[in-house]
């Protein structure tokens, strides 16, 4: 009789594994293609799709390339068509370069889902936790603030041909020439800010070109860094400042020493979380819709012409939640 018993609960338990194995495979996967792999910004990301993948008993992934390179990017979307994947979402690098191939992944019946990448042609939604002028213009005024409004800065993007760096570029300078006409950028742009080496040696080559040079603005996670360590090479703490967007947990010592001045982020764990959000619903076949209350976004108000849906939840970085935000893992 005990030997019946333990038969029938074992029976039981491998019943409901395979249910619950069965339901993961019906829910679909959902893999995530973000700009550049092993960096602190997308291990956070990465941590948020992997929780709230298991939360919703999804396969939900990420994949890194190994450079910021946007044939990665479309060789890795490539896969996961290949793969028959429900849903993908991208962090873009090149969004004009990711159009044909989103598309190719819609006409498969796959949903397409973009972050930093508004208005991204062959994408179902972008989502966005802040945005692009709220986001530009709250880092010139800190950059204008500590410059007292005079001297020459430089601006830093990931590349030249990720939209949303650019259209944060586009807003901060704005702002400065509207607001601070004393104030001069040094260039253009920079494309480098996705590579903490290429960010520190611009960096310590237009600190030799411009002596008068007193800013950076750097859009990309590894910028920051890169301007930070450049500074401090040359020992020019309290005379240059750097302000942008960094990993709080790579950036805290710069941040401590002055070599970085500060910034705003959003949470990218919580972006991570956002990506599966938006996937388990749209692969329940539910619409996106006005005042719809959306976990990690909060009440949305969707843009349907653009397909975006964008909010501000932006965070500060600087000495006094540094340390906290490094605490939580970002």
């Amino acid at each position: 009789m005990i030997k019946k018993i333990l038969v029938a609960a074992l029976a039981t338990s491998l019943s409901l594994a395979g249910a619950a194995v069965a339901f993961a495979q019906d829910a679909g996967k959902v893999g995530v293609v973000v700009k550049i792999g092993g960096i602190p910004w997308f291990n956070a990301m990465e941590a948020g799709i992997k929780e709230r993948g298991q939360k919703l008993g999804i396969d939900a992934f990420m994949i890194g390339p190994t450079s910021a390179d946007p044939a990665l990017q479309v060789r890795a979307i490539e896969d996961l068509i290949a793969q028959g994947v429900k849903v993908i979402g991208v962090v873009p690098n090149d969004a004009k370069v990711l159009e044909p191939v989103l598309t190719k992944a819609k006409e498969k019946g796959i949903i397409v889902i973009t972050h930093e990448s508004p208005s991204q042609k062959g994408a179902d939604w972008d989502f966005e936790l802040a945005s692009s002028t709220g986001f530009g213009e709250a880092h010139g005024k800190l950059l204008a603030e500590k410059m007292g409004g005079k001297g020459e800065y430089a601006v830093f993007v990931g590349s030249l041909t990720v939209p949303l760096h650019n259209a944060w570029a586009d807003a901060a300078i704005a702002y400065i020439k509207k607001n601070h006409p004393d104030m001069t950028l040094v260039g253009e742009r920079y494309g480098v800010a996705e590579d903490v080496d290429k960010s520190r040696s611009t960096a310590l080559d237009l600190i030799s070109a411009h002596p008068n040079l007193k800013g950076f603005l750097a859009f990309g996670s590894q910028g920051p860094i890169g301007a930070g360590r450049a500074v401090e090479e040359r020992r020019k703490v309290g005379e240059i400042f750097v302000f942008g967007p960094f990993s709080p947990g790579q950036g805290q010592k710069l941040v401590k020493s002055d070599a970085i001045s500060g910034g705003f982020m959003w949470n990218p764990k919580q972006a991570g979380e956002v990506f599966v959000t938006l996937a388990d619903k749209l692969m329940k076949g539910e619409e996106v819709k006005d005042g719809d209350e959306i976990e990690g976004l909060g009440k949305v108000k969707p843009d349907f012409e653009n397909r975006n849906i964008i909010v501000d939840q932006l965070v500060p970085i600087n000495k006094d939640t540094v340390a906290d935000l490094a605490a939580m893992g970002l």
